[in-house]
């Protein structure tokens, strides 16, 4: 089968890989028709991740089921499916508990599992013709009778829509609050287009890219550019100089500022100052432990100059790490399906997988217009 494989930084290839086929009884094999290239792809991309060669990428994956293990039950042959980016088993500690994202059984001596990423288990990814799905009957979500219809939205439920909703659950996020975000790249603006579900007042986004910006401003949200002046200053200008009652940190540890360079604290430091105090904030920017070529010895070692007494100081809270799609997705495929909510809406191109490569580098050029990228393997 075809996939797309990482042989190096900012050189991935689409070539002949080793068909994906049922290696369990548990198991459960999808070809898949939409797969999306992920922000966090771009990590690997860039060479800032110990990800190996010769890796499948692709953690954002739907497709029709065309053979199960036999010790599956649930999921039949034809069935129409939406995998979490997540690999859990539904059975260990964590996974009891509804954290699916911190399995402590697919990634043995990590907590989490992912398809085609850095340090996240053995597995390849679907950014190729066929994907292996271990535990299928966990970890397959069955879609509706819509699911073609509407397979560009529905396929945002493998990560960055239960991620951006993640965002506001770590926050906190209630009716009737006002909601800062920084980053409006495809996660961000999905931590934006949650807290309007979720019935927000205003829901700032900062960003300096207009393409993005325009997107914020289409779903309801009020545009901030950082490029402009200062972010902070706005956002306490529009809060009255309280600060926004939660906010959601959408960028990660390759933070830029608007002159271009790389400061890995600055959003985090950003919220400290435009949350009100007691507020809350949730981080599911990937933050990484360690990261040799970070712009200082600190973020090296995965480290950051936290403005810690201000923290303290406002009695703040934070909430992190990746989302547990499984406790999100049946709820937001429902909005989907009912058409109360359509990610979709973040798609600028949908591509035939033969033109990844060049579709990898326009989107981590973060140029005009490309804000999210669905491939399609049978296309």
């Amino acid at each position: 089968m075809k996939g797309l494989v990482y042989n190096g930084p900012r050189n991935v290839s689409v070539k002949e890989v080793p068909d994906a086929k049922i290696e369990r009884p548990t198991d459960v094999l999808v070809k898949i028709t939409s797969t999306n290239i992920c922000g966090s792809d771009l990590h690997m991309y860039e060479g800032r991740t110990g990800v190996e060669t010769g890796k499948v990428l692709g953690h954002e994956n739907l497709g029709q089921v065309v053979e199960v293990g036999k010790a599956v039950d649930r999921i039949k042959r034809g069935d129409w499916v939406c995998m979490p980016f997540n690999i859990s088993c539904g059975f260990c500690k964590n996974c009891e508990q509804g954290y699916t994202g911190s399995c402590l059984i697919t990634n043995p001596g990590k907590a989490g599992a992912a398809y085609g990423y850095a340090e996240m288990g053995p597995y390849n990814g679907g950014q190729a013709e066929y994907l292996r799905v271990p535990y299928g009957d966990f970890n397959c979500l069955k879609l509706p009778d819509d699911a073609q219809e509407k397979e560009t939205d529905y396929v945002m439920l493998a990560d960055i829509f239960p991620t951006g909703w993640h965002a506001t659950e770590l926050a906190g996020v209630q009716p009737g609050d006002s909601v800062v975000i920084y980053g409006a790249g495809p996660v961000g603006l999905m931590a934006a287009y949650s807290a309007i579900i979720k019935g927000a007042s205003k829901t700032m986004v900062i960003d300096r890219h207009p393409d993005r910006l325009r997107l914020a401003e289409q779903i309801g949200a009020i545009p901030i550019d950082d490029s402009k002046g200062s972010a902070a200053d706005h956002v306490m200008e529009i809060t009255a100089g309280e600060g926004a009652d939660k906010g959601c940190e959408c960028v990660g540890y390759q933070a830029h500022d608007p002159q271009g360079h790389e400061r890995p604290n600055m959003t985090m430091n950003e919220l400290v100052r435009t949350v009100r105090p007691t507020g809350g904030i949730g981080v599911v920017g990937v933050f990484v432990p360690q990261d040799p070529k970070a712009p200082d010895e600190l973020s090296k070692r995965g480290g950051m100059a936290f403005d810690w007494g201000l923290f303290w100081s406002k009695a703040q809270r934070i909430g992190t790490g990746q989302a547990h799609v499984k406790a999100y997705n049946r709820q937001l495929r429902n909005l989907i399906h009912t058409g109360r909510a359509k990610p979709s809406f973040i798609v600028s191109h949908k591509l035939p997988l033969r033109e990844a490569p060049q579709a990898y580098q326009h989107f981590d050029a973060r140029e005009d217009g490309w804000t999210k990228v669905v491939l399609r393997p049978a296309a």
